[in-house]
């Protein structure tokens, strides 16, 4: 990636953190695929698929949380090293274990993200980093980069997932091992992480910028993660590790298979996010984030119903290409309706909803599953979505919608 693909008056520091988030959805792009096959493997169920995803939601949720509360004592530098440092004792951690418990608590307290989207604590601190290295349109054009490049690896790495099957297959190996050194590989960029990060400039380079906790934009943001939580509860429904199950439970799809759908579900998404900048100049920040999801959960719906694979699968890859629209712009809108100071506190305040708020939900969508109600997640998260795009509209439809 080279500093060129930043966009105009963007400071160069961004590069660091947006090769940091190529790196991490790569990790998390192929474990999230990986993780409900190894978790089978090792002799587990759908009901452990879907507690061990809540798991790590709840877990990064929280740890959100105490970063938006108190995280604003302390140099952003020196928290995304703390995290890259958990993320390379994460995966390490999980290769390590077998049993439901061990596993439970590494899931917890680690950095193991199973969903299509980036909940775990780094997405606050990057955010409102790269929120003072941008202004108005620029900003928006630099979380569009910062989506698009998670989304783009996030694919390449969901590629990846059939890597194990490969070297089982080839090398007489067995699966369950290979796909345990899966986790081992999590671990190692993990730290190839911490050392990116280590090069990142001093701290607060921005004078009167400091971070600060909320203050003035306090019921703006509220009103925001409220929303966000009936998002996040849906969304929680159908992560992608849950969607993984779906396919191998419902249709008999492989892993290799698997992987291969959800690297041109990553390509399609990617481009929606690259385009988000574009629309939102033409129609405003809400409604791009509105007028795209909206049909993006229908087809959802209408997958949930479909009558064959091929049929599920085109109507779920139409539904990749306008689900992930808003992810840039929702950003973007969240940045430029509260002050400066207060960016971090809510970035994490509005992130926390989509790990805490989802992480209710995947456990329930897995006993549905484990229950044959196949059908059943995929039409509640649609529902749910769509109930969430048109009170947004509603709620914040006096908000500029336009890029300031």
């Amino acid at each position: 990636m080279k500093l060129a693909l930043l966009p105009a008056g963007v400071d160069p520091s961004a590069r660091t953190i947006l090769i940091g988030r190529a790196l991490r959805s790569f990790a998390d792009g192929y474990v999230a695929v990986v993780l409900p096959a190894y978790l089978l493997a090792l002799g587990l169920g759908a009901l452990d698929v879907g507690l061990l995803s809540t798991a790590t939601l709840l877990g990064s949720a929280i740890a959100t949380l105490g970063v938006g509360a108190i995280g604003h004592r302390w140099p952003d530098r020196r928290l995304l090293l703390g995290a890259a440092l958990l993320m390379a004792g994460t995966g390490v951690a999980f290769a390590a274990a077998s049993a439901f418990w061990p596993l439970l608590v590494v899931a917890f307290v680690g950095t193991l993200n199973p969903s299509s989207g980036d909940v775990s604590v780094f997405l606050p601190l990057e955010q409102a980093r790269l929120a003072k290295d941008a202004t108005g349109a620029s900003r928006t054009a630099l979380f569009a980069r910062y989506s698009v490049t998670g989304a783009l690896f996030a694919a390449v790495g969901a590629l990846a997932a059939g890597l194990p099957a490969w070297v089982a297959a080839r090398s007489g190996y067995p699966l369950v091992d290979a796909l345990r050194g899966m986790f081992v590989a999590y671990g190692a960029i993990g730290m190839v992480v911490w050392l990116l990060y280590r090069g990142l400039p001093a701290p607060d380079h921005e004078a009167g910028q400091r971070a600060a906790p909320l203050g003035p934009s306090r019921g703006v943001v509220i009103r925001l993660a409220a929303l966000f939580c009936v998002d996040s509860f849906a969304g929680g429904l159908v992560i992608n590790s849950l969607l993984a199950l779906w396919l191998f439970q419902r249709f008999g799809v492989s892993l290799t298979a698997a992987g291969a759908f959800f690297f041109w579900a990553g390509l399609l998404t990617a481009a929606s996010q690259l385009a988000a900048p574009a629309v939102a100049r033409r129609i405003g920040l809400l409604n791009t984030m509105v007028f795209t999801h909206i049909p993006a959960n229908l087809c959802l719906m209408l997958a949930a119903l479909a009558p064959s694979l091929e049929a599920a699968v085109a109507l779920l890859l139409c539904r990749s290409a306008l689900s992930q629209m808003d992810v840039p712009t929702r950003s973007a809108f969240v940045m430029a309706v509260v002050t400066p100071s207060e960016r971090a506190a809510a970035a994490s305040f509005t992130a926390v909803p989509r790990s805490l708020a989802s992480a209710l939900s995947p456990t329930l969508g897995a006993a549905l599953f484990a229950a044959g109600m196949f059908s059943a997640p995929l039409l509640a998260c649609g529902a749910l979505k769509i109930a969430y795009d048109v009170t947004l509209l509603v709620a914040f439809r006096r908000h500029r919608g336009h890029v300031d």
